[in-house]
Formats: structure tokens, C-alpha cells, sequence
């Protein structure tokens, strides 16, 4: 594919179609990587994204208890001291 460089401002750019930018999932922020005479644009991925949300509505269902106890029977405190 072969596209424009165009005037942004003071500055140059790329316009991407809007059949790219829902095909690779790119959304507000891409990653531009550098590499060995290439640009590569991806996805900018926010792997915690919504998880307060997600932790909320656990706590409502009742289901954010823990599946093992956070504290051992064998563990000796005093170690630390």
C-alpha cells in the first residue's frame, strides 16, 4: 500500500484509512517501534484496562473471595522481626 506524506502543521504525517485502523485495532494511541530500517505501528495495548470495573462487579456477585488463605498456619512471623 502506498500512502501520502502530508503537512500537519509545522510538521509531516500519515493519514490512515479507516478499513486500516479497524482492521489492526488502533484506537486513540499506536506504539511506533524503530527497527532495523523499518517503522512498525501497532496497537497501543493497556493490559489493566477496565479492571476496576471488572473488580466491582465481582465484589456485587460476591465473587472476589480468595481460593487459598492469604496467611499460612506454618508461617512464623517472628522471622521478620
Amino acid at each position: 500500500m502506498e500512502i501520502s506524506i502530508i503537512n500537519i502543521g509545522n510538521s509531516k504525517g500519515i493519514r490512515l484509512s479507516k478499513t486500516v485502523l479497524e482492521k489492526y485495532n488502533f484506537q486513540d494511541k499506536i506504539e511506533l517501534i524503530l527497527e532495523k530500517g523499518y517503522i512498525i505501528l501497532k496497537p497501543k495495548v493497556e493490559p489493566r484496562k477496565n479492571w476496576e470495573k471488572s473488580f466491582k462487579k465481582m465484589r456485587e456477585n460476591g465473587d472476589d473471595q480468595l481460593l487459598i488463605d492469604d496467611i499460612f498456619g506454618d508461617e512464623n512471623f517472628e522471622e521478620w522481626n
